[in-house]
């Protein structure tokens, strides 16, 4: 499987010792009066946020900051929070950004994993990191946005072969475990700004909308290392709100407009409540979506209302950005995640390691420049997911179409084995989805005194939508087997979900309690 659709084959590039703050010296240097952010409360140029950057660096270094320390953000999207990943950068520190809407055991449990020695907060825009910022007593920073705790003399330096490779921590969503610490290298971060951009044919010209946290990898690579790298200019929001979103792609030239698929959801639920077919984007050029899997019946119905495709890609917290991309302007009647990107490589295997041919389904094995060195001190868990020849098993289950687009079917840990059989929740969400009224879908199995598994559905609907149960038992009855079938739909007024926009699976049996 390769770029261009060749089998089996990749291009691969040397690694680079480009790090994340040269692409932003390199389009300071060009053009410092060109604007880069547009905050809600303003434009930030090259040349000011490059200030704001030097004042950081300063602060950091007076600090006490050195190569391998770990700098955390407790952090919204905003120019401060930019910065300081830039400061870091520079200063050879390794950002680590944590999103501020998190509780406050969950904060605390994060700066425990991540022996900061310094520990920030993006005060000026987040009324949630303002509050953790007063409740750990943090002082002012240099930057009037931003507080700080008081330098932490314990905390231990990384000194190491790893040292000046990191750029960044990515805490891992936790979606089916405990958060961990992912390490994303340098290398691998500017390597995925230039596919990105090459991928999208980014330039100065454009402008992406950029709500997607940049404590996500997510907005981290996609957003932020490839706006860099292509000189393109971001609006940048702190958090998502629909009519900000359409605003922006008719008065503030938004050409790229980037989210998980739970974002195209939501627009397409604020469309219909405002009885809006087709929305005025005038200069709106590139969908994308990413970091879930993307149901059928969302992908068309946002290429109707939005008149282009939606392009798809297969990446994760452990690659610096996507091991797969759909190409621009590639329209596609399925919901594949693409083709691997220069300097990537997939393979689907079996049980037992060995490579499965095309059209077979086996775990996905990922290899290249943008995967993690492994987690945060954490060697049993780096050990547990890595494989000989540098493969890297994502525990996701997937196979190579004809073309040689992977298509992904769901988690092996997900997978659900019912009556000898293996169903795979993400067949039956597309199914649950095509339903008049559902909105978004969610399918778990729940172990029963046999050691059989019970296939529960969990739906979020239409605010007005009231579900005809026998229609949809139809529905259901006429596109899947009798085992793949859920034994009960339960409705809830939202699907727990993580703030990049996946579903918390583990936590939705709460919401269940079996009948007696």
């Amino acid at each position: 499987m390769g770029d261009g659709h060749e089998r089996n084959e990749i291009r691969m590039t040397r690694t680079s010792d480009t790090r994340l703050h040269d692409l932003f010296d390199r389009q300071l240097a060009a053009e410092p009066g060109r604007t880069f952010l547009y905050a809600a409360d303003g434009e930030f140029s090259f040349a000011r946020l490059g200030q704001m950057t030097d004042a950081l660096e300063a602060e950091l270094r007076a600090g006490g900051v050195l190569p391998g320390d770990r700098v955390m953000a407790v952090a919204e999207n905003c120019p401060e929070h930019v910065a300081l990943i830039l400061a870091c950068s520079r200063v050879g520190a390794w950002s680590c950004g944590v999103n501020a809407r998190m509780s406050e055991g969950e904060i605390r449990a994060f700066v425990e994993k991540a022996d900061p020695r310094l520990v920030y907060y993006t005060s000026r825009v987040s009324d949630a990191a303002a509050a953790h910022a007063q409740a750990a007593g943090a002082a002012p920073s240099v930057l009037s946005g931003l507080a700080h705790g008081l330098p932490r003399k314990e905390a231990s330096v990384q000194d190491d072969e790893l040292t000046h490779r990191i750029a960044a921590i990515i805490f891992t969503s936790g979606t089916t475990g405990t958060p961990k610490g992912v390490l994303v290298s340098h290398a691998g971060l500017t390597h995925f700004g230039r596919v990105s951009a090459e991928s999208r044919k980014l330039g100065p010209a454009d402008r992406s909308y950029a709500y997607l946290p940049m404590t996500h990898i997510f907005g981290l690579g996609t957003v932020l290392a490839a706006s860099l790298h292509a000189g393109s200019a971001l609006v940048m929001r702190s958090r998502f709100d629909p009519a900000d979103v359409f605003a922006a792609l008719e008065q503030e030239g938004v050409t790229n407009l980037q989210g998980p698929p739970a974002m195209f959801s939501r627009l397409l639920a604020w469309l219909n409540a405002h009885d809006i077919e087709r929305p005025p984007c005038p200069l709106l050029r590139y969908l994308y979506t990413g970091a879930a899997p993307l149901d059928m019946t969302l992908k068309r119905e946002i290429e109707r209302r939005f008149g282009q495709p939606l392009h798809h890609g297969y990446g994760l917290s452990e690659y610096a950005g996507s091991v797969c991309l759909v190409p621009m302007g590639e329209r596609r009647d399925d919901t594949a995640a693409g083709y691997q990107v220069e300097g990537g490589e997939v393979m689907i295997a079996a049980d037992d390691g060995k490579p499965l041919p095309d059209g077979e389904r086996g775990e996905i094995w990922i290899r290249g420049i943008g995967l993690m060195p492994g987690y945060f001190r954490d060697a049993q868990a780096t050990a547990a997911v890595m494989r000989p020849g540098g493969w890297y098993t994502s525990g996701d289950i997937g196979t190579i179409g004809p073309d040689g687009a992977l298509h992904v079917v769901g988690r092996l840990k997900e997978m659900i084995i019912r009556s000898g059989f293996n169903v795979y929740p993400g067949e039956v969400e597309a199914v649950l989805n095509e339903f008049p009224g559902i909105q978004r879908a969610a399918v778990v199995g729940r172990k029963e005194r046999d050691g059989n598994e019970e296939v529960l559905a969990f739906v979020e609907t239409d605010a007005a939508a009231q579900i005809d149960l026998q229609a949809l038992d139809r529905h259901l009855s006429a596109r899947l087997a009798p085992y793949k079938r859920p034994a009960r739909v339960i409705r809830l007024d939202s699907l727990p979900m993580t703030l990049s926009g996946k579903v918390l699976k583990r936590n939705l049996l709460e919401h269940y309690a079996p009948p007696d």
